[in-house]
């Protein structure tokens, strides 16, 4: 006879995966699904969550049309909601434009027209890093929300 064993919370771990055209029209479209994405998770438009992912992906995905673009080659972007944070992976296949990696993100001249997104990411996100990919590479930025997930379980939150 086996002793009981405690209860367990449940693992749930819910993923979007998308590619999309290497263009400015795609990084929109990838900007747009994302927050649509995180309303049906229950993280609402308009909430800090939402606000920092749409940030985050409009940056990455921006990068990858700017710098991450082979002809013919999209780019994927992959959201995760995982324990306690939602996960953001954008993925090129151009290698040799290699982003700096956290920490050593270079200022911004203040009246510069280019150079600001890695900033913004660095600024916004909780963790982020560059991941190695053959071809290319994979930008991965996380955003904490369990702070906001307490709260919205507490007002009677639907996570369907």
């Amino acid at each position: 006879m086996t002793a009981p064993s405690a209860p367990q919370q449940p693992v749930t771990v819910r993923t979007f995966a998308q590619r999309f055209s290497a263009t400015p029209l795609g990084a929109r479209l990838a900007r747009h699904l994302a927050l649509h994405q995180l309303d049906t998770w229950g993280i609402p438009h308009g909430s800090d969550a939402s606000d920092t992912v749409a940030v985050i992906v409009a940056e990455l995905a921006a990068n990858a049309v700017t710098h991450g673009r082979v002809p013919g080659r999209d780019f994927e972007l992959r959201l995760s909601l995982v324990t306690g944070s939602v996960r953001v992976e954008v993925t090129d296949t151009r290698a040799e434009a290699r982003p700096p990696a956290p920490g050593a993100v270079p200022a911004v001249r203040p009246l510069a027209e280019a150079g600001r997104g890695l900033v913004l990411v660095e600024a916004v996100a909780d963790r982020w890093e560059v991941l190695e990919r053959k071809p290319g590479k994979t930008v991965r930025a996380e955003v904490d929300v369990a702070r906001w997930w307490a709260l919205f379980k507490r007002v009677g939150g639907d996570f369907s």
